[in-house]
């Protein structure tokens, strides 16, 4: 017996793909002036926007607009989970708060991480909150 070529279905052998060819350039070096300096891009911080949108919820469910953390959840794809992890940055103290609000991410490095704001606000008192969050802003 000889082996004779596969036989393969006719989808099995159709391939359809679209390749993109990218040229390597040589670097050039140019006398004058240098470039102008790159312009820094600045945004609200993640935090400082869960924080926002935390109080947006709460208000919305305060004035009657949505029924419960439950329904927020599943309107913005999150889980009931998430949405109370969202809704504790409101335990920390006015005044981290309104720092928290005002920080930004200089050319997308993020000052804080959530997480580590979630554990500040779940730290017990406010005193307690505003020496953990004195050690943490001392680090950025």
């Amino acid at each position: 017996m000889s082996a004779g070529p596969v036989s393969l279905p006719a989808e099995a052998r159709l391939l359809s793909a679209h390749f993109h060819r990218v040229r390597r350039a040589q670097v050039q070096l140019r006398e004058g002036p240098p470039p102008p300096p790159r312009e820094v891009v600045r945004r609200p911080a993640h935090v400082a926007r869960m924080l926002a949108l935390a109080h947006h919820v709460e208000a919305a469910i305060a004035q009657g607009r949505v029924a419960s953390a439950a329904y927020v959840a599943s309107q913005l794809g999150f889980t009931r989970p998430r949405v109370a992890q969202l809704l504790d940055l409101q335990l920390l103290a006015p005044d981290i708060q309104e720092e928290v609000l005002f920080l930004e991410a200089v050319d997308g490095k993020e000052p804080l991480s959530e997480r580590s704001l979630r554990a500040i606000a779940l730290a017990g008192t406010w005193e307690v909150q505003r020496e953990r969050w004195r050690d943490v802003k001392a680090s950025f």
